[in-house]
């Protein structure tokens, strides 16, 4: 799993960071960082991090999920 944050559209309003605080954290002048990829362990936290940003800033790709199989017949 990889995150993508389209840091032009977050507008700071940290729900991800008080629903996944060990991987977005707001630095002094609210800009955000972030882990793009995330432990497999905090998935759950991070996908609930997601659904709650109001601007859908963030994105999931979940290629590096994928067998073999399923990357040949994605394609």
């Amino acid at each position: 799993m990889r995150m993508v944050i389209d840091l032009s559209r977050c507008q700071g309003y940290a729900q991800c960071v008080f629903l996944a605080p060990e991987d977005f954290t707001l630095t002094d002048e609210e800009a955000l960082s972030y882990e793009p990829n995330p432990d497999d362990e905090r998935r759950v936290k991070v996908q609930r991090a997601v659904a709650a940003c109001p601007v859908q800033a963030i994105v999931i790709d979940y290629l590096d999920d994928l067998t073999d199989t399923d990357r040949r017949a994605a394609s």
